[in-house]
């Protein structure tokens, strides 16, 4: 099988073209072809009025090694590569000579941590603090519709993880040499996502579809021995010390049961405050990292597609447009996109009382009114100086802001883009209608951010239009506050074993952890981890 790259053609391409270009890229007649799957699709829009699709293909011939032989010096051809996934072990504890692994949290980190787990064997008991996938879905949008918070059954907690309330987007830009992505998409697709997030270049799948994904898993999970508990929230670590050396050695959960366990996988969400909390208070290791704040901004979906696409704006292939936007103030912040969300919606976000936060969300349709992105500027640990767990304070004192210029009850606070960047408060919004439920309260969003914050975003609203013609637009709605970018805090592991850096038994995993961003390297992450605790139970049998 050889691996064709970079094969290029328009955007309204017959469907044998495609065909036709592998033919003549490799030089060979037909007869020669034996098949072909497309392995990647993207574009290039640089050309609005001349799009052009850019494929890579496997392809399979009557004799690969001689056209390789022949084309070597053809930088795009290559044997495609073995992307099957392998697994580093298999029933390492059947006797059940060791206790077994536990999975705490069923984000996409922790779901694929304990599927591998699974299909390896070794029964992992997976304990998630929120509820089942449907369960939580309905506490979400009670919150959204009567302002009713639970604080454990919300965007950030309960079976899925808070991807379940967003794009689902299915990209990243990690490393990825042992195509642990592949593994991942190739799950999902068995459990019900559209066959094309294999190929094409921005998968996503959409809240709903997501829902009977993380059922379909789950029934997997159990199929193979794993044993999966909601509403289980862990209240402490049992760190053995002995020699100089920390070993986990069990867990205690909310109601008192307490469970022996040398093998833990932490897969919690960068929302869980209250186990980063425990795990200081315990010792284990944990360091501040930079994240970053800022609003959600809201344009009609139609300005981005035409700025993006032009003529060919709503072409059934391209979908609704998205965007990527960075801008370098000269106070030295960077100002940047981040989770954009075509023809979506703002959620609220919140999993605290008395605190507001945002997100963004889509349907596979992406078929809203508005597109929204966080735009948001770089902090660092300098900014919120102290202990570890600086961060997680300095996140809550914004959220309380927000929620307090909200008017107390969960609505957010807003402002229209020219006049934050006027510096004015805003009083009645335009053409662009915010989709933030319960409601948006337009007010003067510069009071609830830092200076350096402020300074920043305003200076990159009117840069941002040189990128994209129309996007600082007077009415656009920012609706605050979105903090929950990504973890604060980073729960250091070693590089070899992945297991925390002082403390054996306890592997840190995935975006509340700040190792992983995102669905798709979070999943990743769930895969890498299972194997460390596959091979450390290995070595213990």
């Amino acid at each position: 099988m050889l691996r064709l790259n970079e094969v290029k053609l328009p955007l309204n391409h017959a469907e044998h073209e495609l065909r036709d270009a592998i033919l003549a890229r490799l030089d060979i007649p037909p007869e020669m072809l034996l098949g072909f799957t497309v392995f990647k699709r993207s574009y290039d829009a640089r050309k609005k009025a001349h799009i052009v699709l850019i494929y890579s293909v496997d392809v399979e011939t009557q004799d690969d090694a001689a056209i390789l032989a022949r084309r070597q010096h053809d930088v795009h051809l290559m044997p495609s590569p073995d992307m099957e996934y392998k697994y580093v072990a298999q029933n390492v504890n059947a006797d059940g000579s060791q206790p077994r692994p536990v999975v705490i949290g069923m984000g996409p980190c922790g779901l694929f941590a304990a599927l591998i787990l699974a299909q390896m064997g070794l029964r992992p008991i997976i304990l998630e603090r929120g509820k089942t996938v449907r369960e939580r879905t309905k506490d979400t949008f009670g919150f959204w519709r009567k302002r009713e918070l639970n604080p454990e059954s919300n965007v950030q907690f309960g079976e899925g993880g808070a991807g379940t309330f967003s794009d689902g987007k299915l990209y990243s830009q990690i490393k990825d040499p042992k195509h642990y992505g592949r593994k991942v998409l190739t799950e999902f697709v068995k459990a019900g996502a559209p066959e094309e997030i294999v190929y094409v270049s921005k998968p996503h799948i959409g809240t709903f579809r997501l829902v009977k994904m993380v059922e379909a898993m789950r029934e997997e999970i159990v199929a193979l021995g794993g044993e999966i508990r909601f509403e289980a929230k862990v209240a402490d670590f049992e760190i053995e010390e002995k020699d100089g050396q920390r070993q986990l050695r069990g867990l205690t959960l909310a109601g008192g049961e307490r469970i022996v366990t040398n093998h833990v996988v932490l897969a919690v969400g960068h929302s869980a405050r209250d186990t980063f909390e425990t795990l200081y208070a315990r010792g284990v290791y944990i360091e501040a990292k930079p994240f970053s704040i800022g609003f959600r901004v809201e344009h009609p979906q139609s300005l981005i597609d035409t700025c993006r696409f032009g003529p060919n704006a709503g072409h059934p292939i391209l979908g609704a447009a998205d965007y990527k936007l960075v801008h370098h103030a000269k106070n030295g912040r960077a100002v940047y996109s981040f989770c954009m969300c075509p023809g979506g919606t703002v959620v609220a976000a919140a999993s605290e009382p008395g605190r507001v936060v945002t997100n963004g969300m889509s349907q596979y349709s992406r078929a809203e009114r508005n597109a929204n992105s966080a735009i948001v500027v770089s902090i660092s640990p300098e900014d919120y100086p102290g202990h570890p767990l600086a961060g997680i304070e300095f996140q809550r004192r914004l959220e309380e802001k927000a929620f307090v210029l909200g008017g107390s009850n969960y609505s957010a606070p807003g402002q229209l883009m020219g006049d934050f960047v006027a510096g004015r408060p805003s009083t009645e919004f335009g053409a662009v209608v915010p989709s933030y439920k319960p409601q948006v309260h337009l007010t003067d969003l510069a009071s609830i951010l830092p200076d350096y914050a402020v300074e920043a975003l305003r200076e990159a609203f009117p840069a941002f239009d040189k990128q994209i013609r129309g996007y600082f637009k007077q009415d656009a709605v920012l609706t605050g506050l979105e903090t929950r970018t990504s973890s604060p805090i980073r729960i250091k592991r070693n590089d070899d074993d992945l297991q925390s850096l002082n403390t054996r038994g306890l592997f840190p995993a995935g975006e509340g952890a700040g190792y992983a961003g995102g669905i798709l390297s979070a999943g990743v992450d769930g895969i890498k981890v299972a194997e460390a605790v596959a091979l450390s139970m290995a070595s213990a049998a």
